[in-house]
């Protein structure tokens, strides 16, 4: 299939997405979000779409994943933030109601990360961001193990250096 074919196949079948990012975000806005993100994986991927096989349902396909992947990563987010605000939380509460020494802690946990060699803090900040490994590693174009274990050193190194937390 060209990809003139394929672009007019994709124009032609579209309208009904609209309504379903809708149904899944929620959020009109969201949903144009989520609705352009599909068309561009799909034109991006368009090698991968097989000629004469349902295009609605490869492209519901696409969208569902987009939007699934999506939530996790912002689940992930808030799950990493609130156990890291939490542990603030109890260490700042037993010793002073001041917000400050939080704050300072944060600011030299970010400090450790920014400091960690670049091979190492990229696919940690990618993974602290909710990209699965398999993601990191193919925007890196390095080997999956390569990524899981920059990530396992990292996490080390940020262990050493903040012991004391």
């Amino acid at each position: 299939m060209s990809s003139q074919e394929f672009d007019q196949l994709i124009k032609n079948d579209t309208d009904f997405l609209k309504p379903f990012a809708i149904t899944l975000t929620h959020d009109p806005e969201k949903a144009s979000d989520l609705f352009q993100e599909t068309l561009y994986r799909a034109l991006v991927n368009r090698e991968k779409y097989q000629a004469g096989t349902n295009i609605r349902a490869w492209l519901y396909t696409i969208m569902r994943n987009i939007f699934i992947n999506d939530y996790r990563r912002r689940e992930k987010q808030r799950s990493v933030l609130d156990s890291v605000s939490s542990g603030f939380a109890s260490a700042s509460e037993s010793t002073t109601l001041n917000d400050g020494i939080s704050t300072l802690q944060v600011k030299e946990i970010r400090a450790a990360i920014h400091r960690l060699p670049g091979i190492f803090r990229n696919p940690f900040l990618m993974y602290m961001d909710g990209y699965r490994y398999h993601e990191i590693a193919g925007m890196l174009c390095e080997p999956l193990g390569t990524v899981k274990s920059r990530i396992h050193f990292a996490r080390k190194q940020l262990k050493d250096q903040l012991s004391r937390y």
